[in-house]
């Protein structure tokens, strides 16, 4: 086999992973190219890496607010911890700037501190407010907006008790 055969054999392998990677999931272009060069060569995974990008198949902006839509839908979490989640992920300031600008975070806290009550149903008021802080600061919200947040939630338990 030739050398260049070998590479395009090489390359060709390096690209079936990049779909079977991007199959699952859409991916910024840094996640793509690091777990490319755990099987290739680095002159090769940044070349499928060029490829998918001048393709259209790897786009950090599309994939940022991809992320940031499902963060908003499913899974709240703060702006401030969307944005460490998306430059984890390798994507550049500036387009992470662009994706969670505008994010809201009083809407995700009371979006989160929703979906989460219904697990602390029958637990007395120091537990209750212990489980729902910690929750919405492993979210990355505020400590104001928590404390602003287990307020309005206290005061509905305790008008639920008095009319009980």
């Amino acid at each position: 086999m030739t050398v260049s055969q070998n590479y395009s054999n090489d390359h060709q392998a390096a690209r079936n992973a990049a779909l079977r990677l991007l199959a699952v999931r859409q991916r910024a272009a840094a996640e793509v190219r690091t777990s490319l060069r755990r099987r290739f060569y680095p002159a090769t995974a940044d070349a499928v890496v060029i490829e998918f990008e001048a393709a259209g198949l790897l786009n950090d902006a599309a994939f940022a607010e991809a992320w940031r839509e499902s963060r908003e839908r499913s899974r709240p979490r703060s702006e401030r911890l969307v944005r460490r989640e998306l430059l984890q992920r390798g994507v550049d300031a500036g387009v992470v700037g662009a994706a969670v600008e505008g994010m809201d975070d009083e809407a995700m806290v009371e979006q989160a501190a929703e979906s989460y009550v219904r697990h602390l149903k029958g637990l007395d008021s120091q537990r209750f407010q212990r489980r729902l802080a910690g929750y919405l600061f492993r979210r990355g919200f505020s400590s104001a907006l928590v404390r602003r947040t287990l307020r309005t939630y206290l005061q509905q338990l305790e008008q639920l008790e008095e009319t009980a």
